[in-house]
């Protein structure tokens, strides 16, 4: 099995200890959420196939839980006629829908100490929900996700899903720096002292619900454990693709932008103040870059503008300016972590002094390139610029992590 990388934690000896989970009481140890919404053709076979599944292989007491979040069909009946039949069937049913609010209702409800949940459809192969839940069980984690991205996953699916599925991973590793391969793999189990940590921060109550629960888990220092799966696509899913990808693309950037402030500190909240979590140098250069992106367009576009009025060597040098205070903000919240005012100017003086230095390095460029061509079109000085900014920017994140927000 192949395990997430968390995010490193500099004294890994202070985070609480897991403990294993008692198994030798006849209360359930597993409650497994399907969550559910107008199923009432799929919902009892499924329900029955998990129940024979966990009856014949999972060895310690379980309970499944069917929770309805606002069907107008006949699903909540068949939910009830389902926990009529079986004592380890719970029917839940809910007012309002969304895949987020079902899943909380219901774990916060529930007296098992692992959770776990899976789409009805039952998709993802059941063999692997052992693997699932083992770790979290022994101690070993404290959330369990299966994975159709990693190494010994068979997935069969159309290539607009298998398209949508790896651009969303990767465009949440770009963004958010995250270590999870699956955000949205609807196969996951957390530990129930875990989860009553977590479920209080989430804010989004449908399809995001899964990734900010885990960006939280991983920011805080979360032992997050991946499950390779087999997965079959379900062709009659009713998920707007369109609908549910705005909504994600919104919750990353309420995500990020709160993280951007200072004001997402999930590591405070889930009380590991004496374990101080950060980001490794990988990471912060993911982010870096992509901050160094955006400050180098910003730059050449500046500096197309103001090269008419003021001349090349001026223009490099005010464009330069601007984009390195901003730079240095940007990248002292969402590089390296730095919220709120304190040592505020003490990093932007620090970042002067290496704007002062990449200004040397571009302003060099500029006129090694007017000595050998004098009659240099406008685009070879952009060209030469962008391969200075390049060059420059490395430099710049090497500085920045060594001396300027050194901790």
């Amino acid at each position: 099995m192949r395990k997430a990388g968390p995010l490193h934690v500099r004294d890994s000896s202070r985070l609480p200890r897991r403990a294993p989970v008692p198994t030798h009481h006849p209360e359930a140890v597993l409650d497994v959420v399907v969550p559910v919404f107008n199923e009432e053709a799929d919902l009892e076979p499924s329900v029955r196939r998990l129940h024979a599944h966990l009856r014949e292989t999972f060895p310690y007491p379980f309970r499944i839980t069917v929770t309805d979040n606002a069907s107008t069909d006949r699903t909540p009946q068949r939910a009830a006629r389902l926990a009529h039949e079986f004592p380890e069937v719970v029917s839940l049913k809910l007012a309002e829908k969304g895949r987020g609010r079902a899943l909380s209702h219901a774990w916060s409800l529930s007296p098992a100490p692992v959770l776990a949940y899976m789409d009805v459809d039952l998709s993802t192969d059941l063999n692997a929900l052992l693997p699932l839940v083992a770790p979290l069980i022994s101690g070993h984690s404290d959330i369990a996700i299966g994975t159709r991205l990693a190494p010994g996953s068979r997935v069969v699916r159309g290539p607009k899903r298998e398209i949508t599925s790896r651009c969303y991973n990767a465009l949440l590793r770009s963004t958010l720096a995250v270590g999870f391969s699956d955000a949205q793999c609807g196969f996951k189990a957390v530990r129930r002292d875990v989860a009553e940590r977590l479920l209080p921060l989430v804010q989004d109550s449908g399809w995001f619900f899964d990734t900010e629960l885990l960006v939280i888990a991983e920011r805080a220092g979360l032992r997050i454990h991946e499950v390779p799966v087999d997965w079959v696509d379900d062709p009659d899913s009713r998920v707007d693709l369109l609908a549910t990808a705005l909504a994600d693309l919104r919750g990353i950037v309420r995500i990020g932008g709160a993280l951007g402030r200072g004001a997402f500190r999930p590591a405070a909240v889930l009380g590991r103040g004496a374990a101080e979590v950060t980001d490794g140098p990988m990471r912060q250069l993911v982010r870096f870059g992509a901050v160094g992106a955006v400050s180098t367009l910003a730059n050449l576009l500046l500096y197309a503008a103001l090269r008419p009025l003021t001349g090349a060597q001026a223009a490099n040098a005010l464009a330069l300016l601007v984009c390195a205070v901003a730079n240095t903000a940007a990248n002292r919240r969402l590089t390296f972590g730095h919220g709120g005012r304190g040592h505020a100017l003490r990093h932007q003086g620090r970042g002067l002094v290496v704007f002062l230095i990449g200004l040397a390095l571009t302003a060099g460029s500029l006129a090694v390139l007017h000595h050998e061509a004098p009659t240099a079109t406008h685009h070879t000085e952009l060209l030469v610029l962008l391969a200075a900014n390049l060059a420059a920017t490395l430099l710049r994140f090497v500085l920045f992590r060594m001396w300027v927000f050194r901790a």
